[in-house]
């Protein structure tokens, strides 16, 4: 695809995320193993790939503009990749010992990779600050909401998540993952956003 039926796609889908239409971005694969409230459930993901970057701060600009110029041509192949949702924001794992510990400090935001992009082979980043992972199946206890995703709502639906989680007798581990699914100019009422957390095996 060129770059200019690229950006004219790109714009026509940003036009309906207005209105919170996403079906014309791919997501990542899961399957819904519970529904414990209306609002909270137990997803099971495959495994996929992701591009990602280090993040400042929540929303980071700077980080986001990274990760869109990797799929808009700043890659190996100068290869355009559509784009996917959500964008998550988490912790970054840091492997030291045993167990793996989370460096609540260091956030990264994360693309996930279309799943054509990633069987044809993943191009590698020209920016040494975004990198290709891929990612292990997980299992991940998800609550959804609408609105601004605020620190303050991430908080909020954070602590909710985490009470149904309990009253479940599921496990949590680590640190929040943040997923948006739409961009900021989306009517807050028809936004989709959702914090995940890790769950144990066995739980």
């Amino acid at each position: 695809m060129s770059k200019f039926w690229y950006f004219l796609t790109t714009f026509a889908e940003s036009g309906l995320s207005v209105f919170g239409i996403r079906s014309a971005y791919e997501q990542p694969s899961y399957q819904v193993v519970e529904q414990l409230t209306p609002t909270v459930e137990i997803r099971r993901y495959a495994p996929r790939s992701a591009v990602e970057t280090p993040i400042a701060y929540a929303n980071d600009g700077e980080a986001f503009g990274r990760l869109f110029r990797y799929i808009t041509g700043a890659n190996t192949g100068h290869q355009t990749i559509p784009m996917t949702a959500p964008v998550a924001e988490q912790p970054a794992m840091i492997a030291m010992t045993v167990p793996v510990e989370t460096n609540a400090d260091s956030m990264t935001m994360r693309f996930f990779l279309p799943s054509a992009v990633v069987q044809a082979g993943t191009p590698k980043p020209t920016d040494p600050k975004v990198h290709v992972v891929t990612l292990p199946a997980v299992t991940w206890g998800v609550i959804r909401y609408s609105g601004v995703a605020s620190q303050q709502a991430r908080d909020s639906e954070t602590a909710q998540l985490r009470l149904a989680l309990t009253k479940a007798g599921k496990a949590a581990q680590g640190a929040p993952i943040y997923l948006s699914y739409d961009p900021p100019f989306t009517v807050p009422f028809l936004r989709r956003n959702e914090v995940a957390l890790v769950i144990e095996d066995g739980s």
